[in-house]
């Protein structure tokens, strides 16, 4: 499932149960453009994770919370739990491994 949240409340909600992706992107971001068919193809092969879109530009008190500084950010929640970060544009192998850790 691909979801775009900006909403602390929402994001909260979504990211306390399950594992959960996080993209935090900004619509004129080169790479992030590039990352994006990549998750939207994860989250087809893999329906029981959630992938969240989190624009920065839209949503900064919740980037900011996170202590975002370079874009594309990808966050990964187990149970609400923050297990790993990655910056940067990941291929879809990439990401395959970076969920199944």
């Amino acid at each position: 499932m691909l979801k775009h949240i900006n909403d602390v409340n929402e994001f909260n909600q979504v990211v306390a149960n399950g594992t959960v992706l996080v993209d935090f992107f900004a619509t004129w971001c080169g790479p992030c453009k590039m990352l994006s068919p990549n998750l939207e193809e994860l989250a087809n092969r893999m329906p029981d994770i959630t992938v969240v879109k989190v624009d920065v530009d839209e949503a900064g008190a919740l980037a900011a919370g996170f202590g975002i500084q370079a874009v594309p950010t990808l966050m990964l929640f187990k149970d609400g739990k923050r297990v790993d970060v990655r910056a940067g544009y990941q291929n879809l192998n990439q990401l395959l491994s970076f969920v199944n850790q």
